[in-house]
Formats: C-alpha cells, sequence, structure tokens
C-alpha cells in the first residue's frame, strides 16, 4: 500500500504516457516537454504530431512556426490546422516561402492543410505548398491573382534544390497508389469557405490540375454563372476541356447581411459531363435545382438550409432517373394545411390499403414516421418518380400555410 501511495508518472510506462500526452493541446504539449528529459524526449515522438491543430492558439508568430518545425514536426506529420494573422492587428504575411519549402522537406507524409485567416498574397503559387498535399482548405483567406495557376518550377540553389527533391522521392514512395507526380498538382479536394478573393479566373485555373475530384464552394460570392459555366467540362473536337475529373461539387451561399446574390448554380445548366455529386445550400438551391436536370451523370445530391415546396422539389426530381440518393438538410418545406389535413384522413382510414403506405411507414409506428418523414406526400411521390433512389431527412422542419 505505502508503493502504491508513492507512485507517481515515472512508473509508467512510455506508450501510457504518449496516450496521456495525446489528449493535450499543442500549447500544453511543448510546455510538458520542459518537465524533465525524459519528458522531452516522450515530447518529441512523431505519434504526437500526427494532427496539429494551431487554430485555437491565438498569437502564433512565424517565429514560432519556425521553432515547431524545427524541433517538433517531422515525418509522422498528415493533418496541419494553422490561423493567420488576417484579421490580427499586427497583420502582415504569416507564411514564407521559406518556412513552407522547410515544410515539405521535413514533412514528407503531409496529406492536409488547413488554413484560417491567413493571407497569402505574398506567395506566387500554390505549387509552393508540399507536393504531397491531397487536400487544401481556406477559410477566410486573401488569394493572389494567380495562385492557383500552375507555372514552371522556379531554380533552386543546390541545399534546396537536394532536400526538396528528397522530400519529393520520400512522398512519391509513400503515397498511395495512383497520386500524381512531382510534375503536377496532387491535389485532391479543395475547400473554399469565404474567400472574397476567389474568383472565375481562379476556378478556370483549376481546369489544369490533374488529380482535381472535389471542389467545395461557400460564400464565395465573386464567382458567377458565367464562370461556373465556361469551367464546366466538355468536349471540344478530340479533346475534353474545363473541370472534366470533378466528381462532388458543392456551392453554398448563406445570404449574410450584404452579400450579393449572384446565383452562380445557375452555370450548371452547361451540362457539367462526369460530375457524380452536387450539394446546394443557402439561395444556390433553387437556380441549382432548375439546372439540375441538364446534370446526366448526377447520382447523389444534397440540399441544405433552404426552404423548399413540395412541387418545386418533384418538377426538378421529375428528370432524374439515374439519382441513387437524394438528401435534404435542415430544410424547411412550406406545406398547405388542406395537404395536412389529407394526410391526416389518410393515416386514419388508409393504414392498410396502397403501396404508397407499405412504404412510408415500413413497419413502424406513425410518430417515429413523422420524425423521419416531416412530408409524408413528399416521399410518397419522390418513391414512385425515382424508384431506386435513397431518401435521407435531416433536421428538416415544416411550415404550414393556410391557403
Amino acid at each position: 500500500m505505502e508503493d502504491l501511495k508513492t507512485c507517481t508518472l515515472d512508473y509508467f510506462p512510455e506508450n501510457i504516457l504518449i496516450d496521456i500526452l495525446s489528449y493535450l493541446s499543442v500549447r500544453e504539449l511543448v510546455r510538458s516537454g520542459r518537465v524533465c528529459k525524459r519528458w522531452k524526449r516522450l515530447v518529441k515522438d512523431q505519434r504526437l504530431w500526427r494532427a496539429v491543430d494551431l487554430t485555437a492558439w491565438k498569437g502564433v508568430t512565424s517565429r514560432m512556426l519556425w521553432v515547431l518545425l524545427r524541433q517538433y514536426l517531422g515525418c509522422g506529420l498528415r493533418c496541419l490546422r494553422l490561423r493567420g494573422l488576417l484579421l490580427s492587428a499586427r497583420g502582415g504575411a504569416f507564411l514564407s516561402e521559406s518556412w513552407l519549402k522547410a515544410l515539405s522537406a521535413r514533412c514528407p507524409r503531409l496529406r492536409r492543410l488547413s488554413l484560417l485567416h491567413a493571407d497569402l498574397r505574398g506567395l506566387r503559387s500554390c505549387q509552393l505548398l508540399p507536393p504531397t498535399l491531397q487536400i487544401l482548405e481556406l477559410r477566410g483567406c486573401e488569394l493572389p491573382q494567380g495562385f492557383f495557376t500552375q507555372n514552371p518550377p522556379c531554380e533552386l540553389d543546390g541545399s534546396e534544390k537536394a532536400s526538396t527533391a528528397h522530400a519529393q522521392q520520400r512522398g512519391r514512395a509513400e503515397t498511395r497508389k495512383g497520386s500524381a507526380s512531382t510534375s503536377g498538382i496532387a491535389i485532391e479536394t479543395i475547400v473554399l469557405d469565404n474567400v472574397p478573393s476567389f474568383t472565375d479566373q481562379h476556378l478556370q485555373s483549376l481546369a489544369s490540375w490533374e488529380k482535381l475530384s472535389r471542389l467545395e464552394l461557400r460564400d464565395v460570392l465573386r464567382v458567377t454563372a458565367a464562370g461556373l459555366r465556361g469551367s464546366a467540362a466538355r468536349e471540344t473536337g478530340s479533346t475534353v476541356e474545363g473541370l472534366y475529373r470533378l466528381k462532388y461539387l458543392e456551392i453554398g451561399n448563406s445570404g449574410r447581411p450584404g452579400s450579393q446574390m449572384q446565383m452562380a448554380s445557375l452555370g450548371l445548366g452547361a451540362g457539367w459531363r462526369g460530375l457524380e455529386e452536387l450539394s446546394l445550400g443557402g439561395r444556390e438551391v433553387g437556380p441549382g435545382l432548375l439546372c439540375a436536370s441538364r446534370l446526366k451523370d448526377l447520382q447523389r445530391l444534397r440540399l441544405r438550409g433552404c426552404r423548399l415546396s413540395e412541387m418545386q422539389v418533384l418538377r426538378s426530381c421529375r428528370t432524374l432517373k439515374e439519382l441513387r440518393r437524394l438528401e435534404f438538410c435542415e430544410v424547411f418545406f412550406q406545406a398547405r394545411q388542406r395537404t395536412e389535413e389529407g394526410e391526416g384522413e389518410r393515416e386514419e382510414g388508409g393504414e392498410e390499403g396502397g403501396e404508397g403506405a407499405g412504404v412510408d411507414r415500413g413497419g413502424e409506428n406513425p410518430d417515429k414516421l413523422d420524425e423521419n418523414d416531416p412530408v409524408p406526400s413528399l416521399r410518397r411521390s419522390l418513391v414512385a418518380l425515382l424508384p431506386r433512389c435513397a431518401l435521407v431527412f435531416t433536421n428538416c422542419t415544416v411550415t404550414i400555410n393556410s391557403d
């Protein structure tokens, strides 16, 4: 019993201590390395630096980034999240070209980079980012005009060229099958959230990216319908131009006060060959549904954060025969009171008859059905129109009109 009372953390094996340290933030983790020599060695274990989130650590400067990179970040890093100084009183550039080159050399397994409020106007091109990136997230950032344009690689000195070549070789060996070579950008997913400087020119520059298959545009107000239409996949003679490799596209405009109503989703009317999944949000839902009938390869459709009527949904989905999944997330459905009364009479008197009742109920009680089906008549109609499509309702509500 006396031995148990005097037991300290020194009695635990290193694996247990590393598991305990994994619950600490980056700032707390760095401070823990000052306890003793053993803890200093444990803190530098790369298992603790696989996913690094610095967005909650306010006041991170370029000097702190260099310290973290030289002492802690290494081959174990997979995901990195940074907060810039765009909204800070100090302002100024946050990421430098030399730091990004060092990041590429020391972290050859980095797959995901998320930047929040970062000023990237000091960078010439996105090719300065680590070549092993597969996911790039930009939220509230500022971009230069030709940021997404692929330029010929610039000349480096001997030491930088050797370190960069070594990092690229290790990245190619450890990247999963089908990754891109170092001659092109290997990024597969781009998330742009509230990036006011992203324009139609940036969107068209993404057509040269060989691996880009997922694009999410949220509150990108300077992208117009003409720009989206010009970036659509199309055939010109024997070649295919535009974003023909794109499989997933998300367009959302929350309609914040002071924002312009661009309706960029009207550009979907160009057809977008090869697009399999589409997500529409906010103000872009209505215009997007008008053009969704021209998306011949569309298989999954997601609508979120909007107001819809039953007739509006049925008119848009009548021609989407190849649709396999239709999801409504936080949608306000507008239903008439007489429709609700008709549904109530049908539930009271027609429980045994008809295929529609059997499909809607699925052997469940009416109370549970109402939670998952805010508009039962809409599900019945969609099941008749799209028999092979899965319907999902998440946090949806119904607004009953008196007319």
